[in-house]
């Protein structure tokens, strides 16, 4: 195992940048991650890691052509773009994108969500109900920001993300939107069958476009003094309901 012991060795260059810009990720369709959760879960999926650095031991089952270096602690907190980094960063190349397709089962719609930890909790939480895939909309944070990634604990690796730039690409669908207002029903009241939930960020809500395209708009019952709910919280409900109606809502492990 090779050492690092220079934050202007190339490949620290490299895993900053990965961690702190979206078009230099995008350019070289490669992304940063962290700890020996996210490691392990990249390993199950057969995840392309270029390479691995670490302050400490490693699991078991990185191909042997793996490039793997060891550096002090001091260079991993200096290169990670979060407030505790863990002893181990690595980078993944991203997968082929492919379009959105309509498939029978539940799919969730986020629309201009930008914060990652909601994005990366919703997709970590649609992957334990079985929902069918996640669509992001062009204004989400992005999937690949590190604080995304972290967020999901590995579901990113399972789960089943699509981005979608025209919302056109969502012509035919069932459509539901959460939301609020007068014309809103209770989502006891609908069917949630082979449908897309739409979920907005939690200061605007669903976007004038998407609101136009749903076929139903929801609403969860809260209490009257309460105006609304974080997104993931939100989505989170809608989707174990929905899972719930399927027979998916099981006993969960809780982790803090």
């Amino acid at each position: 195992m090779d050492e690092i012991t220079s934050r202007k060795n190339p490949l620290c260059v490299h895993i900053k940048k990965l961690g702190t810009s979206r078009g230099y990720r995008e350019e070289h369709r490669e992304f940063l991650c962290d700890g020996v959760k996210m490691l392990e879960e990249a390993v199950k999926a057969g995840a392309d890691i270029p390479a691995v650095l670490t302050a400490s031991d490693l699991p078991p089952g990185l191909a042997s052509d793996t490039r793997v270096y060891r550096a002090e602690r001091e260079i991993l907190d200096s290169l990670s773009p979060l407030k505790t980094a863990q002893d181990i960063l690595f980078t993944c190349k991203m997968p082929e994108q492919t379009a959105f397709i309509k498939t029978a089962g539940i799919h969730i719609l986020l629309d201009g969500i930008q914060d990652p930890g909601n994005v990366g909790t919703i997709i970590r939480t649609a992957n334990a109900f079985g929902l069918k895939s996640v669509i992001l909309t062009d204004g989400c944070a992005d999937l690949y920001n590190p604080k995304t990634m972290r967020a999901t604990m590995g579901a990113a690796f399972r789960q089943r993300v699509f981005y979608i730039s025209d919302l056109l690409d969502l012509r035919g669908v069932n459509l539901i939107g959460a939301a609020l207002g007068p014309d809103c029903r209770d989502i006891s009241e609908v069917s949630l069958k082979d449908a897309v939930i739409a979920i907005g960020s939690e200061g605007r809500g669903l976007s004038k476009e998407v609101l136009l395209m749903c076929k139903e708009r929801v609403t969860i019952p809260i209490a009257a003094e309460c105006e609304s709910l974080n997104a993931a919280v939100a989505a989170s409900i809608l989707m174990w309901e929905a899972g719930r109606r399927r027979g998916h809502a099981s006993k969960l492990k809780v982790e803090s």
